[in-house]
């Protein structure tokens, strides 16, 4: 609606209520649906980060590794009564299992017989060699009787037998027990005792309980389920054992913790921040009525804010619910603005005269606030786009109801007005201007230079990730004394293998295998997790079943008689020697083993078919057991060396992300300041596009030296930060010179607007210093300094003789 034609009747009054009311009403209910089905809060800390590897293939990776781990928690029962241990830990399970917050508890592990795992691979064992046996076999030749003699009385003598041992008349030279034994089954320190697993520490006995969830570990439902019922468990079981104690890990207690957390930092930050506001409209404008308005006008920019948040994202992210609670500082600006052009107003008060008082103002300062907030939108971080998104909408509907409401709803003109409020204002504002504007000005900013190039030169810069996630200490401690315990592998550092086929992944892997074992020293893995180990490539398995064809198989008269030397009936051994003649000659497939029940917990190192770049493919996931900074290099030159290969660090690629665009955004920063002076120099011209800009300039190099001088390290949270000193900390110079370029403004009451949305905007930015989150803390404390550094530093912008044109 124009302001020229505003309507008058009360009729039209009506009109522009009701349709901010729908608007208010759409808003709410579409806010009250998404919340009151499942949870549209998103508290996956990886939902944060961005896409950092150039490889679509190891983006997957990392999502499947974190899906396959993301479902499963996982609890340890502790005691150095080793029978305590095992009946607190079939106590826990059987309790968790009745909660019915999991899809499955498993204390006991239900019987096996093990002798599947053997059933699968005696079909293809003459193409399953250990490394050991085919050096031997290699390095035979001209001994081949005699070595096979050898191999076979030390087969038949040796007493010690594992649980994967296999029939003589089957494995006469003990070649396939020799793989069996090989394969990595046992990826823990845990033992199998009484169909549980345990883990021996000293005099401490641990029993592992493994659990999955009924949904997603970052779904609210879920996550309180879960909590409640690990709380039941955990009291039932003290009370039987007290010498029992419980450590548990697994994504859904961090994701509740985050969630919890975020949860009571919005309250914090709201209502500290909500109260601090109108304690101080209460005392600056004397009216309940303002202040309910003003609050109006702030929480439809809110609620429609979520409402367009969710619609386009779909989830609302913790780190934006947050960041949302401390926008009230901001929206508000609008609203106090215009109340300042009405409490000065006379009697004869023209609603529409004081919206168009006041638009010029308001206009820049939004599209200063816009800027900063669209170079956000344009970072990587999923995030942070939902943050500029809803700031963005947010301010906008602020702008809008301050322009096209508030005069809908103040079309009387005030009853009471702050003149001696405002006259102190007014001397004080002239004071101050005289020290530091006019001729003076450039004084300042010479002095400002000076003190701060220190500071400059002190800068450092700290991108590592793990500096802006914080996590439960509690938590972290039972996480880590599971890890202890069990013994897990490492999964947040690894190898992800591709190729176009099935083979030339296995192949490639193996070759990767081959790299790493040779690596010694500091340089070393200690081992690794691959598909190879269980599944050679079609080429291993045919390499291995020609050299038995070489070297064992090759004079079948000799092995015979090899055999029945040792006490082999004539019968077994022409079967056995028969068998190779009749043996599988396909290779073992991948999906072949895939299809068996045991390979589930490691089914994760086949990523199987992919799609990179437009091509199908495969890839697969090789995992060290060890990874430091000491052999940090190597594992990137092994990866480097070998094609088809690439070393996936997700932590390390954040990091090296960080740094990026926090280079990145001082250019941002600096083009944002030209786009800013150049759109305050249209309305402004040059001498006062440029006086505009200065208080916003040094308050953000102002900023940057307070930050060196304390030795605190800038990430990319604290330049994005500047980027919204830039679009905030640039209104108020806006807003006071605009209050000298207007006819018959009250200087005064123009600077207790300026004061009192400094002071709101710092109730609520400021606020954002004290959460627990880093990234959070890094906006927080540099939206505070900037922001106030700007408005001390805002007079400058005045025009020498106070109230003329620019």
């Amino acid at each position: 609606m124009s302001l020229a034609h505003w309507p008058r009747t009360t009729t039209s009054l009506w009109r522009v209520r009701a349709a901010w009311i729908a608007l208010a009403l759409v808003a709410v209910l579409y806010c009250v649906h998404r919340f009151s089905g499942p949870s549209p809060l998103e508290t996956n800390l990886l939902a944060l980060l961005p896409a950092t590897e150039a490889n679509p293939v190891a983006e997957k990776a990392v999502d499947q590794l974190a899906n396959a781990l993301g479902d499963r928690t996982v609890f340890l029962v502790s005691s150095r009564d080793a029978e305590h241990a095992k009946a607190a830990a079939k106590r826990l399970g059987a309790t968790l299992q009745a909660s019915g917050a999991f899809a499955s508890v498993t204390a006991e592990l239900p019987p096996f017989d093990i002798g599947r795992i053997g059933a699968l691979y005696t079909p293809y064992r003459f193409g399953m060699l250990t490394r050991d046996d085919r050096d031997a076999l290699t390095h035979s030749s001209k001994k081949s009787a005699a070595s096979l003699h050898d191999a076979l009385m030390q087969r038949i003598y040796n007493p010690v037998r594992g649980p994967l041992a296999t029939q003589l008349a089957v494995d006469p030279f003990g070649w396939l027990e020799h793989w069996l034994s090989d394969l990595p089954l046992a990826t823990s320190n845990l033992d199998l005792e009484d169909n549980m697993l345990v883990a021996h520490r000293g005099d401490t006995t641990s029993v592992l309980v493994v659990t999955t969830l009924n949904g997603s570990a970052y779904e609210s439902r879920v996550q309180r389920a879960v909590l409640s019922a690990a709380a039941q468990a955990e009291t039932s079981l003290h009370a039987a054992w007290p010498d029992a104690s419980v450590a548990r890990a697994g994504a859904v207690f961090y994701a509740e913790s985050a969630r919890r957390a975020s949860e009571r930092e919005v309250h914090l930050i709201g209502i500290a921040s909500a109260c601090g506001i109108a304690l101080l409209m209460l005392w600056v404008f004397r009216s309940p009525r303002l202040l309910l308005l003003g609050f109006m006008s702030t929480a439809l920019g809110i609620v429609v804010a979520l409402a367009v948040t969710m619609a386009v994202f779909g989830k609302l992210h913790l780190l934006t619910l947050v960041f949302g609670a401390s926008l009230i500082g901001e929206a508000v600006d609008y609203s106090i603005q215009y109340f300042v052009v009405y409490l000065g107003a006379p009697r004869n008060w023209d609603a529409k005269e004081g919206a168009r008082s006041v638009r010029p103002a308001l206009s820049v300062a939004l599209a200063t606030s816009l800027l900063g907030y669209a170079i956000l939108a344009w970072a990587p971080f999923p995030a942070l786009k939902q943050i500029a998104c809803f700031a963005m909408t947010g301010i906008c509907v602020a702008f809008a109801s301050v322009m096209w409401l508030l005069p809908a709803m103040l079309s009387n003109g005030p009853k009471a007005t702050q003149r001696r409020l405002f006259a102190r204002a007014a001397v004080l504002l002239q004071r101050w201007q005289r020290a530091i504007g006019g001729k003076r000005s450039w004084a300042v900013v010479v002095a400002l230079v000076v003190v701060c190039a220190p500071g400059w030169l002190l800068l450092r810069s700290d991108d590592d990730i793990h500096l802006l996630i914080q996590r439960d200490p509690a938590l972290v401690a039972q996480e880590n004394q599971v890890r202890d315990a069990v013994g897990i592998d490492n999964t947040a550092q690894f190898f992800v293998v591709q190729g176009a086929t099935q083979d030339v992944v296995l192949e490639r892997a193996e070759a990767l295998g081959a790299k790493l074992d040779a690596l010694s020293g500091d340089q070393s893995v200690d081992g690794w997790r691959s598909i190879t180990q269980f599944v050679p490539s079609a080429r291993r398995q045919a390499d291995d079943r020609a050299l038995l064809a070489r070297h064992v198989f090759a004079d079948p008269a000799a092995l015979r008689a090899t055999l029945l030397q040792a006490g082999f009936r004539d019968d077994i051994a022409d079967a056995w020697i028969d068998s190779f003649a009749q043996a599988q000659t396909q290779p073992l497939t991948v999906e072949r083993w895939l299809a068996t029940n045991w390979s589930k917990p490691f089914s994760h190192l086949w990523l199987g078919a992919v799609d990179a770049n437009g091509q199908r493919g495969y890839a697969a996931i090789v995992m060290p057991r060890r990874v430091t900074p000491q052999n940090l290099h190597a594992l990137i030159a092994t990866a480097s060396a070998t094609e088809g290969v690439v070393f996936v660090d997700k932590a390390a690629s954040v990091s090296k992300l960080f740094g990026e665009y926090r280079v990145d955004s001082a250019i941002w920063l600096a083009g944002a300041l030209l786009l800013v002076l150049v759109l305050v120099m249209t309305r402004y011209r040059l001498r006062g596009g440029i006086a505009t800009t200065l208080p916003v300039l040094l308050a953000v190099g102002v900023t940057l030296a307070a930050f060196g001088y304390a030795r605190v390290p800038l990430n990319l949270f604290n330049c994005l930060a500047l980027m919204l000193v830039l679009g905030v900390g640039a209104n108020y110079a806006v807003f006071l010179r605009e209050g000298c370029l207007r006819d018959g403004a009250d200087l005064g009451a123009v600077w207790t607007g300026v004061l009192l949305s400094a002071a709101t905007t710092l109730l609520s930015f400021g606020m954002l210093g004290m959460s627990g989150m880093p990234a959070l803390k890094s906006f927080g404390v540099t939206l505070t300094l900037g922001i106030l550094v700007a408005v001390l530093l805002a007079p400058i912008a005045m025009p020498n003789e106070g109230r003329q044109h620019a």
